[in-house]
């Protein structure tokens, strides 16, 4: 017996016509290939558990203290219909921090949508199968896959609001990175009235940071299982705090999903709100100010020459002044091996990770962290 869900991803228009074997594929291969992705990107929400299992996810991240910004969007975009969250993309922790602080306010959780690697194992079978993690093979260029994604997803928000990440993986850069517009296209196809939300979450110190750093950019998937084991070898002591900041709802109304250039509009007007809510922190701040070598004071009058100019830009600003950035940054980026004090100087230790974190603000920045240090 087949779910509601997919009845409905089954009955679309652009699913009967190929079912029809309109692409050339006869009807009993078609609709094996498409049940089979179908059967694949099924997830399962069970919320009485999800709220119960606060306490275990809390073993991960009882060192992480969640902060949620503008709540009250949140809640008066989720009294007029389905919200679609759209946030940046900085650790796998963001799979957990952002929902938890959903629910921590009361709100209805979404389905989570997530790289298809990280689901594997008995902590990929709890994100999917009790918090709602919706596996995504975010590369796959297979038309019929992308076609069956794009209906299930405008089906499932008919009942169920969604949270993916724009940028597909996470930012090994550290940067801001350009959108791709698969999800959102598929959620302006919903036959339902949706608006998006822009969220933006910040770290102190990203758990994997040492990891990201070392290789810049992604070359290639590595088992999830991998991962866990090189960010544990840096979990040890480690302490942060996760501002997740909500933005007003944005419109969809006028938007095209039919037209490439109306969708990929929306998506840079999306990230450019996301820009803008990203909170910044003492750590990406001394990092953007820090030269090779450089004495304490100053230090501080350079990130208060760069809070100045970030205040100008509208910036959400986690500290007023630069001895209050190096007050609060210069330990923890001293215990993360990143920089060394000594002889009255501060000095990098570690150039690919101070850079990783200086160059989250460069869309808020006219010249690129990468030529300070």
């Amino acid at each position: 017996m087949l779910d509601e869900l997919t009845r409905a991803v089954l009955s679309r228009d652009e699913i009967a016509k190929y079912l029809e074997g309109a692409h050339g594929d006869s009807g009993r291969e078609a609709r094996e290939r498409i049940e089979g992705y179908l059967e694949e990107l099924r997830t399962t929400q069970r919320y009485s558990m999800y709220k119960a299992l606060k306490h275990p996810f809390n073993l991960l991240l009882r060192n992480v203290e969640r902060i949620g910004e503008n709540i009250e969007a949140v809640k008066t975009a989720t009294r007029s219909g389905r919200v679609v969250y759209v946030s940046n993309h900085r650790s796998h922790f963001d799979y957990l921090v952002e929902p938890l602080v959903i629910d921590d306010n009361g709100l209805r959780p979404p389905v989570i949508a997530a790289g298809v690697n990280v689901l594997g194992g008995p902590l990929g079978l709890l994100w999917r199968h009790v918090a709602g993690a919706m596996p995504i093979r975010r590369n796959s260029r297979d038309a019929v896959y992308l076609m069956t994604l794009k209906a299930y997803v405008a089906e499932l928000l008919r009942k169920q609001d969604l949270f993916f990440f724009p940028e597909g993986g996470r930012s090994y850069s550290g940067e801001l990175k350009p959108p791709k517009t698969g999800l959102l296209n598929a959620a302006l196809q919903a036959h339902t009235r949706i608006k998006i939300v822009p969220a933006a979450v910040a770290y102190d110190l990203v758990i994997e940071d040492h990891v990201l750093a070392r290789q810049r950019v992604k070359r290639s998937q590595r088992p999830f299982s991998r991962e866990i084991a090189e960010i544990a070898r840096f979990a040890v002591g480690y302490k942060s705090r996760a501002f997740v900041t909500f933005g007003t709802a944005i419109s969809v109304d006028g938007v095209d999903p039919n037209s490439r250039r109306s969708v990929l509009d929306l998506a840079h007007t999306i990230m450019k709100t996301v820009g803008r809510l990203y909170k910044v922190l003492p750590t990406a701040l001394v990092a953007a100010a820090m030269r090779p070598s450089i004495t304490r004071r100053e230090l501080e009058e350079r990130a208060t020459i760069l809070i100045d100019t970030l205040a100008s830009t509208g910036a959400n600003l986690g500290v007023t002044s630069g001895q209050q950035a190096v007050e609060a940054a210069i330990e923890p980026l001293e215990w993360r091996g990143v920089i060394v004090v000594e002889n009255g100087r501060m000095r990098v230790r570690d150039r690919n990770v101070l850079r990783y974190y200086a160059r989250s603000l460069d869309h808020l920045l006219e010249s690129p962290s990468r030529h300070t240090h």
